[in-house]
């Protein structure tokens, strides 16, 4: 049986990519040395792959930024507005890459970024390739042949890895009316051709299409696509060996057509779907290969061997060997790269780490897996069958996962528990009697920017050259700078800016028993940005309060009032690596219960606002439509167990990112937040139709500028996206604020930006009075 790897982390196992791309964005190095540093992590990948015994290892899966953004580039799709930027002296292809993820504002040029959003139901976000009708494609970079020749210089005949053409489509958005994105397949199609051809000439032997949307609830016309589409390959490269990948989901009503698509190899998660064995076994053509998604690409735990081999025999017996191959569920981008490099116990300890496997690990689970699987097993594959065996068993009966009183109390949970005191309606009278804010309210959405100062500090207070109280001065000094700093420019809600917090996940997870962590265990989230998810591994409650003690000190500072800054369970949930032993809504009530404890304890101690954050809730949405009542259920249940032990003149806000609301607006207003904040600038408040359209009750705060790009907006672009929210939703219920939190910008952009928003606010109440009292 071969085994394949379907992709592997590209942000270097130190973070190296982060750290030079961050660095030549700031003009502190040269593009010589960005290029230097990708090609060094692409060639580790591939020689550590090799040195493991992976029989098909891909190329093509390393990104500077993102894969979709590579294939928009690789296919000409470049948005018209960025067309100068490569005409600038001195910019590169990769500047143009850049400025398209990340907006242009230098050299006289002003451009804005394009769309961001999440990948499916992970935590990773993608750019969102931008279609118009009759859109004309050409093969523009030349990235996914330039890494195929450079891994076959190193003695590696790779699987380039391709996101299939029906799939990049329908990640995409149409920029116009009138036409349906998929349409453009029939000039898409010649630019897959031509990168064939010319991987051809260069004695490409396989080619891995990712088609994810396969495992999603598909239109018969999308069906029709995809049959008309590969079928169309086939003729083109009738001795291509074609890999079709599919993973997150089962294929569900799918399998039938994706079986009949004229592949090579079909692969399928039977991590997230193992029930779908059987079924596309049933389907698959008597040629055809079947790829088993075993090892988790998505979590840290290690493979249960035993499990995974009942699967891998079960194929076996029904399709033979030689039709079997072995292989992580998806990609491993969403896996930190090496366990090897946890070194601390302190921090983990080495009764976890035996029950965990990294993205180096899982590749070694794979081969393992293969050999474990022979006819034949050698005593080392045995020894290490064994390990497993025990180690799994370690974690099942570890008494350092259960405590009967938190899964009691979870147990007892009731509807009433998940209730305010009063309606939206009633509430809202108090809070404004209370608050007495204005018309277009102003506020961040919490933190503010984490210097390389302010990193320092827990970095100095981690190695002792910090004391305590040498610490807790300095992020009282930073919190009162910030604070004064916002009553100055005129803020109407303040916050204390989150100077003592790392991660907004990693940040509460320290606190909370049944979590743990790691020194490296990063993964990306979007182009730059890494994220250190925590681990659940046991029952989780709250030992004592977590943010209290900031938040009352910032209130003290001001008689304005300051915003209490938490991360909802859900989101807590998703953004962390989850423990697979109970369903993930019993975990979710758990942690609902430690964040009600935390909300009361801040209305305790004189905090009146009091924001949840939620950014999760929509990755957390199943792929296919039929499972996902129950998910919104107890999400949005977990949510409001959260927020309902105040009283009803305590406002709770939530916020989220980039999201897509049209099939879930119901459920967002059953969260019943006072106050929701969504990221709209890059989708130019085209996400509050859905809220219009719904007549969404409580107040909302749409974002009016773009905190993930370093570009600084002028008032009049706030304004004019102010007009917009206006248009649809009444002045009353409108909050101004940014996308999202600042904590990645610089000071410089900041304030800038921030005092052009103030002054926006302004501008548009005082038209609002105007014509009130005209």
């Amino acid at each position: 049986m071969l085994t394949q790897n379907l992709g592997y982390p590209r942000i270097g196992s130190r973070r190296e990519l982060k750290k030079v791309c961050e660095n030549y964005w700031a003009g502190k190095t040269g593009l010589k040395n960005v290029l230097t540093v990708g090609k060094y992590i692409r060639e580790e990948n591939w020689l550590l792959q090799k040195e493991a015994g992976i029989d098909l290892i891909p190329s093509n899966d390393f990104s500077f930024y993102d894969q979709v953004l590579d294939h928009s580039l690789t296919f000409g799709a470049i948005p018209k507005r960025y067309h100068e930027v490569i005409q600038q002296k001195g910019n590169t292809e990769l500047d143009l890459y850049f400025a398209m993820a990340r907006g242009y504002q230098k050299e006289g040029l002003d451009i804005v970024a394009m769309e961001m959003t999440k990948w499916f139901d992970t935590n990773y976000h993608y750019i969102v390739p931008e279609f118009y009708k009759d859109q004309q494609f050409k093969l523009f970079s030349t990235k996914v042949i330039d890494e195929f020749y450079e891994a076959k210089q190193l003695g590696i005949t790779s699987k380039p890895v391709l996101l299939g053409p029906v799939s990049y489509l329908l990640s995409g958005k149409e920029k116009e009316a009138g036409f349906d994105r998929i349409d453009l397949v029939k000039n898409l199609l010649p630019v897959y051709f031509d990168i064939l051809n010319k991987l051809k000439t260069l004695g490409v032997e396989w080619v891995q299409f990712d088609e994810p949307f396969l495992t999603l609830d598909l239109s018969e016309k999308q069906q029709r696509v995809f049959r008309d589409t590969y079928a169309q390959l086939r003729k083109e490269f009738p001795f291509l060996k074609i890999i079709l990948a599919t993973y997150f989901e089962r294929l569900g009503d799918n399998t039938a057509l994706t079986a009949s698509l004229p592949v090579d190899v079909l692969h399928i998660d039977l991590v997230r779907a193992p029930q779908q064995l059987d079924d596309v076994i049933a389907h698959l053509p008597k040629k055809t290969v079947l790829s088993l998604g075993v090892v988790d690409g998505r979590n840290i735990w290690k493979n249960d061997f035993i499990n995974s081999l009942g699967i891998i025999n079960n194929a076996k017996d029904k399709l033979g060997a030689d039709r079997v191959w072995i292989a992580p569920s998806c990609s491993l981008i969403h896996s930190p790269c090496d366990l090897q490099n946890e070194t601390n116990e302190e921090v983990l300890t080495s009764e976890i780490k035996q029950w965990l496997a990294f993205a180096r690990q899982k590749i070694n689970e794979v081969v393992l897996l293969s050999r474990l699987s022979e006819d034949v097993v050698s005593d080392s594959s045995l020894h290490q069958l064994a390990k497993n065996r025990e180690a799994n068993e370690s974690r099942r009966v570890s008494r350092l996962i259960h405590n009967e009183a938190v899964k009691q109390r979870a147990s007892a949970v009731t509807e009433s528990d998940a209730q305010r005191i009063s309606t939206f309606h009633d509430r809202k009278k108090q809070q404004q009697l209370l608050l007495d804010l204005p018309l277009f309210a102003t506020t961040t959405i919490g933190s503010f920017p984490q210097t390389t100062e302010v990193r320092s500090w827990r970095a100095r207070l981690k190695k002792g050259e910090l004391t305590t109280a040498e610490y807790d001065k300095l992020i009282a000094d930073e919190t009162e700078k910030a604070v004064k700093w916002q009553e100055e420019i005129g803020l109407d809600v303040l916050v204390h800016g989150e100077f003592e917090r790392n991660d907004m996940v990693e940040y509460f997870g320290e606190q909370l028993a049944g979590f743990t962590f790691t020194q490296n265990g990063w993964v990306q989230s979007y182009g730059s940005r890494c994220v250190k998810p925590p681990i659940i591994y046991g029952d989780v409650s709250r030992p004592e309060a977590m943010t209290v003690k900031w938040s009352a000190y910032a209130q003290s500072l001001t008689s304005q009032w300051m915003k209490g800054m938490l991360t909802g369970p859900v989101t807590i949930l998703q953004w962390s690596f989850v423990r697979n032993d109970q369903p993930r809504s019993e975990t979710c009530t758990q942690i609902a219960l430690a964040i009600r404890d935390e909300v009361c304890d801040l209305e305790s101690a004189g905090i009146k606002i009091i924001q949840i954050d939620e950014p999760a809730i929509r990755e957390g949405l199943p792929l296919r439509r039929d499972d996902r009542a129950n998910y919104l259920n107890w999400a949005v249940k977990a949510f409001r167990i959260s927020a309902s032990g105040v009283q009803d003149s305590t406002q709770i806000h939530t916020h989220m990112c980039y999201s897509e609301f049209n099939d879930i607006i119901k459920n967002i207003a059953d969260m019943d937040a006072d106050v929701i904040t969504i990221e709209t600038s890059r989708s130019q408040m085209e996400l509050l139709d859905v809220f219009a359209d719904f007549k969404y009750p409580n107040e909302i705060g749409p974002g009016v500028y773009d905190i993930h790009s370093p570009r600084v907006p002028n008032r009049e672009e706030m304004i004019y996206l102010l007009k917009r929210a206006q248009a649809v939703i009444p002045d009353a219920q409108l909050w101004v604020n940014p996308d999202c939190g600042l904590k990645t910008r610089g000071w410089d952009e900041t304030k800038k930006a921030l005092i052009e928003m103030v002054e926006a606010a302004k501008a548009i109440r005082e038209s609002v009075i105007n014509n009130v009292t005209a």
